[in-house]
């Protein structure tokens, strides 16, 4: 197995952690897991570690607004590091431009969309299904490829009586 932080080095540190019934797994080279401090256990935190290996590269170039605290609860961009998590909400709007790459990296998106009950989530699927073909059928009618359009409009059809809308024009 390659080291997950150089790409380069046969792997023989593997360290697993488990929060919330999700697993992180990073696989290390002896020289990497030294330089990450994990031959000290109470040196290193698996977060920061895994922070190293995407996007989050960004946190460490100069001038990141390393030396910006919150104002509302005094996080830095080092304590994000370290804990693997901001202080507040406030932490997303003071180091915004910085957490941007880290956040694509580490989330789908960087706009919360939430969650929704499981009895709900037909509903919010047929939805988004909805917008997509309907945002196809006006870019397919502007192509003015009518026959994809007939197709688009009856599955359109199919998804709305799927969620109980009446048919008629999309």
């Amino acid at each position: 197995m390659i080291c997950s932080v150089c790409k380069k080095s046969e792997a023989t540190v593997h360290l697993t952690q488990i929060i919330e019934n999700k697993m992180q797994t990073i696989d290390l080279c002896e020289s990497c897991s030294k330089a990450k401090g994990v031959d000290d256990p109470t040196g290193f935190s698996l977060a920061a570690i895994l922070l190293g290996l995407g996007a989050s590269q960004e946190l460490a170039k100069p001038g990141a607004s390393e030396g910006i605290k919150c104002s509302q609860c005094g996080f830095s961009l080092a304590d994000f590091k370290k804990a693997g998590r901001l202080g507040c909400a406030e932490c997303y709007v003071t180091f915004a431009d910085a957490l941007q790459a880290p956040l694509k990296s580490m989330h789908k998106g960087t706009r919360h969309v939430g969650k929704a009950p499981q009895t709900q989530q037909p509903i919010l699927d047929y939805s988004e299904k909805l917008r997509s073909l309907q945002k196809k059928l006006e870019q397919t009618v502007a192509k003015e490829s009518f026959e994809q359009a007939a197709i688009l409009r009856d599955e359109i059809n199919k998804v709305k009586e799927l969620m109980g809308q009446p048919k008629g024009n999309p």
